[in-house]
């Protein structure tokens, strides 16, 4: 959405920025009166906290599926409120938020699990320790039962970071190239989630690469654009880059 994000409060005269506070209301009065100072501006990129030491700390008190609902809601919590786009300036694709959506996919797997595996356990319990950190792990630590959590949370947010792109680039002039790139992704996404993330933890790393690259691209990197096209190539026909 566009918004007027420098604000002036009618009743102090406090001036602040809605894009550092994330809030409407005077940081000096609290008041909820205020006029807009600047011209209304793309703003997707919510101010939201990912903290999960609650979460954590409640590890030797309770069961690991009530473990994961809290987790998985904390998470959820966390990508709802989630954007790409500050005050005009599209945003990477972070590893935070990565982590974050892919401990929502592996916490709701190990929730419904009535027999869960070591692995299983121990690479849930890495998610919950590093996410909140921006850590997620290394592709060969991927368990065989969790690759799906993992494709389709990749897939989900490189769809839900496609769409802040779409959004921002509307006022800009792409190139038929840059515009048939952004097809392109979206349909690699698109198959992936028919697959229900079914696809080589690796495929799914790819995927992300390839989105950075392309975001780079659109923001005036001609190299990263070319690396982006290769990547999504790859893709499409299954090569590993």
């Amino acid at each position: 959405m566009k918004i007027r994000g420098e604000r002036e409060c009618k009743d102090c005269g406090t001036r602040w920025s809605y894009y550092e506070t994330g809030s409407v209301g005077c940081p000096a009065c609290g008041s909820l009166r205020s006029v807009g100072l600047d011209d209304r501006t793309e703003h997707t990129d919510l101010t939201v906290e990912f903290d999960l030491t609650a979460a954590r700390n409640a590890i030797d008190e309770v069961s690991t599926d009530e473990l994961a609902d809290r987790a998985r809601e904390h998470a959820r919590k966390y990508v709802r409120r989630r954007g790409f786009i500050n005050a005009g300036d599209l945003r990477e694709l972070d590893d935070t938020y990565l982590a974050a959506t892919e401990l929502l996919h592996v916490a709701d797997v190990v929730g419904r699990e009535v027999r869960l595996e070591e692995r299983e356990e121990l690479y849930f319990l890495s998610l919950l320790r590093d996410a909140d950190e921006g850590e997620r792990p290394p592709i060969d630590e991927v368990p065989p039962t969790l690759r799906d959590a993992r494709g389709l949370a990749y897939a989900n947010a490189v769809r839900e970071y496609r769409r802040d792109v779409r959004t921002w680039a509307e006022d800009r002039d792409l190139t038929p190239a840059e515009r048939g790139a952004l097809e392109t992704l979206g349909e690699h996404v698109k198959r992936i989630r028919m697959l229900d993330g079914d696809v080589e933890p690796r495929t799914a790393e790819r995927l992300v690469d390839a989105t950075r690259d392309l975001a780079d691209g659109l923001r005036g990197d001609d190299l990263a654009f070319a690396r982006a096209q290769d990547r999504l190539e790859g893709l499409e026909f299954g090569e590993t880059k």
